[in-house]
């Protein structure tokens, strides 16, 4: 039997915890203040809640999942990070009455976009992390637009992983947002703050059932103290070719049209939502052809990508297919699903495109092509060579084409959220809410965070912009759901 890796536990309340950042941990704290890696959930509510009341149960939360609270520390002199974690929780919530809030919107309003898409933007654009010297993080000229943008000039302090504000939209209507740094907190582990939260704020409603927190969850460490023995083993020499083939590989990837590959970047959104009816037909075809969702989204998007250029038909193109997938269930020991930190892991695959390819198929070759690769743990066995090319590419942007810091067309995740609405939606007001993280610094053309809510797809499409305008973006997200719908 292999031997249990133990799992640092919680300080007590009288202790201030130090924990060094792992592996993949690191590699996010050095693409989070170039700016992918901002997480942010936003919440539109028909009632503002009681700002007293939601920082009381931001605290239990963070008291309860200790790494919530931690500030990032980085040393110089070591280049290296770590989590500094007090015995309690100081999180202070910044609220944006009606007045600032349209001091805000008016900068970045856009026809047919709502105020609450364009507060979630502001959000994942906001980077407490960013250094001064970063040179694709958000434009500074926007921090003297928009005083409210909470931008760090150094690293070489401590800073919060967690901010919460309030965005006031009338007087009925309000923004709750929660941003993270993602390297302690992925898209499982946010959801699940989420779904706590929501408990937590309708029992301070008075209005829900008392929600057991029980007792504190312990502080983990890093995804690789978990992976199971030898499932990462590679040897030495298969090692370097495997790296050597992944940098040749990615001089031959093709990428959608670059408009502006110049301009300081930024993060936006388009949406792909697809009704119930055909959300059932795309289920039904996955489940009747053995694969999932994934692999259908992510040949859509090739296809589209394809199609985009106005190639010959008989034309091919090599495009990368980044898959994100939940590890916490198949990690030594086993963590529970809500357990808080960066336990995701990520597949890297190839696929040659041309015109007139079906979708089914490609879907098929999309989805067989990963879960073969997963079945041979290489989402353990190249966690390494991966999180090294992505730090490759931040300290050498021109490594990339254009300077693009573009791994991958698509990043996709092996599971959509499931969501419901539910009785705690209505008690505390909630409409509508997004999740998603920004990819302006290195990372794909288009990060898909998909949700199944009420039976219905609902996709936040991420991009960086101006390397892709909102135009190109919105024409090709319109041209996978024309291709998901009418197959």
């Amino acid at each position: 039997m292999a031997e249990q890796k133990s799992i640092t536990t919680a300080a007590p309340p009288c202790e201030l915890k130090i924990r060094p950042a792992g592996s993949t941990e690191h590699s996010w704290c050095k693409a989070v203040p170039g700016g992918t890696g901002i997480t942010v959930l936003a919440l539109l509510l028909l009632k503002s809640p009681d700002i007293s009341l939601l920082q009381n149960a931001l605290h239990k939360l963070q008291n309860s999942y200790p790494i919530l609270k931690s500030q990032l520390h980085y040393e110089s002199t070591t280049n290296s990070y770590s989590y500094i974690i007090p015995s309690t929780s100081h999180l202070q919530i910044q609220p944006f009455d009606l007045s600032s809030t349209d001091q805000i919107l008016r900068h970045i309003r856009i026809p047919n976009l709502s105020d609450f898409h364009l507060i979630l933007e502001h959000e994942i654009n906001c980077n407490p992390w960013a250094s001064a010297s970063s040179s694709s993080g958000i434009d500074h000229k926007l921090q003297i637009l928009n005083p409210s943008l909470n931008i760090a000039t150094s690293l070489d302090s401590d800073t919060d992983v967690f901010f919460t504000s309030i965005y006031q939209l009338n007087d009925e209507k309000s923004v709750l947002t929660l941003r993270i740094h993602t390297s302690i907190c992925d898209r499982a582990a946010s959801l699940a703050l989420l779904r706590k939260l929501l408990e937590l704020m309708s029992e301070e409603d008075g209005e829900g059932a008392e929600l057991e927190l029980g007792e504190n969850v312990e502080v983990g460490l890093g995804i690789e103290e978990y992976i199971p023995t030898g499932k990462a083993n590679k040897p030495f020499w298969v090692r370097g070719i495997d790296m050597v083939g992944y940098g040749l590989n990615s001089l031959r990837f093709s990428n959608l049209k670059f408009m502006d590959s110049e301009s300081t970047r930024g993060s936006q959104v388009v949406k792909l939502q697809l009704n119930k009816e055909d959300t059932d037909h795309i289920l039904d075809g996955c489940k009747t052809r053995g694969i999932k969702l994934c692999g259908l989204l992510a040949a859509a998007g090739l296809i589209a990508a394809h199609s985009s250029k106005g190639l010959n038909e008989n034309q091919w193109e090599k495009y990368a297919i980044v898959t994100l997938i939940n590890c916490r269930s198949i990690l030594d020991p086993v963590l529970s699903p809500d357990f808080p930190g960066f336990y995701h892991s990520a597949i890297l695959n190839t696929h040659d495109v041309k015109g007139g390819d079906d979708l089914w198929e490609l879907a098929k070759r999309s989805y067989t092509s990963f879960a073969n690769s997963k079945n041979n743990n290489k989402h353990f066995s190249d966690m390494g060579d991966l999180n090294f090319l992505m730090c490759r590419a931040i300290d050498n942007p021109g490594l990339t084409p254009s300077s693009s810091l573009r791994t991958s067309l698509i990043s996709v995740f092996e599971d959509p959220v499931i969501g419901t609405s539910s009785t705690v939606h209505e008690e505390i007001g909630l409409e509508d809410f997004i999740g998603c993280a920004s990819v302006h610094g290195v990372g794909p053309s288009i990060a898909i965070f998909d949700t199944i809510r009420d039976g219905k797809l609902d996709c936040a499409c991420v991009y960086p912009f101006p390397l892709h305008t909102r135009e190109q973006m919105q024409e090709f997200i319109g041209e996978m759901k024309r291709i998901l719908v009418d197959w």
